[in-house]
């Protein structure tokens, strides 16, 4: 399995298309693995000449589980009272570590949710190696802008089940949720992939420490106010989980952003967009 030794954890990553392509570090959101990006999605990127390297974030997948900080007091982490295990900057930190070990250079960085927030992070913090920024239904401050809706809100901070049956259910139901009524899922797929995730590495407590470094890390606004090169922002017109303020605000931090809403999306990238979302990478990368 391809994993490297990057930022004091193992990294697995995946990579796609020709190394000749133009290199796009894929970032995965909460909890997600990178078994969770659709095939025709990644395909569409390869199609459009990008070379794709994904990877499991810290904490859930086949990337190293941070399993000896145990569950974290989640309260006292909102209210300031402690630390957070580690910070959006962590994970930043960690795709960095990873680009640099493999020897890729500088990448067109492309995270969504909150892989877009570490790509956030990511291009303030390491502007040599970003050629350009996506960021996809994501925020800078998640608990000013961009703020879950309360339905989704109670989703996030529900204990999930460890039955199967029940999981999977609940799985299609969060989905029927974030993605809104104009793109239900496709409940085949869900399943597919929920079972995947299950089997493969899915660790509740590492979700619950992703939530913690989310809500514990500073605003990213003055940081995002300093980048220099071509921005993307996408958003969803309709997103319940990172509401659109949340895109509107990392625009707005960035004076010469693109920022592009599409009606009637939720929080995911359905397959009817795949096309149009590639077509607007290609056009920031275009500027770099």
């Amino acid at each position: 399995m391809p994993k490297v030794a990057a930022n004091g954890i193992e990294i697995y990553y995946e990579q796609y298309g020709e190394p000749t392509g133009r290199p796009l570090l894929l970032i995965c959101g909460l909890g997600a693995q990178i078994t969770s990006w659709p095939e025709g999605f990644l395909n569409s990127l390869v199609a459009a000449g990008f070379f794709v390297t994904s990877y499991d974030n810290r904490d859930v997948g086949l990337s190293t589980h941070l399993d000896e900080h145990g569950e974290p007091d989640a309260g006292a982490i909102l209210f300031g009272l402690t630390p957070p295990p580690y910070f959006i900057s962590d994970m930043a930190n960690d795709g960095a570590a990873l680009v640099k070990a493999l020897g890729l250079g500088a990448q067109h960085v492309v995270g969504v949710s909150l892989g877009g927030m570490i790509a956030q992070q990511f291009a303030i913090s390491f502007p040599e190696l970003t050629l350009t920024l996506t960021s996809i239904m994501s925020t800078p401050a998640p608990l000013e802008v961009g703020t879950s809706t309360p339905e989704c809100m109670e989703m996030l901070t529900r204990p999930r089940s460890a039955d199967l049956e029940t999981f999977l259910a609940e799985e299609l139901e969060n989905w029927q949720l974030t993605n809104g009524p104009v793109y239900p899922p496709d409940a085949t797929w869900v399943r597919e992939q929920a079972i995947t995730a299950m089997n493969r590495g899915r660790n509740p407590v590492g979700v619950l420490r992703h939530l913690c470094a989310v809500v514990a890390s500073p605003d990213r606004r003055p940081g995002l106010a300093t980048l220099t090169m071509p921005v993307l922002v996408l958003h969803g017109d309709e997103d319940p989980l990172v509401t659109p303020s949340g895109g509107e605000a990392t625009a707005a931090s960035i004076p010469h952003a693109k920022h592009v809403v599409y009606p009637g999306m939720g929080h995911s990238l359905p397959e009817p967009l795949w096309q149009e979302v590639t077509a607007e990478i290609s056009g920031v990368a275009d500027l770099a």
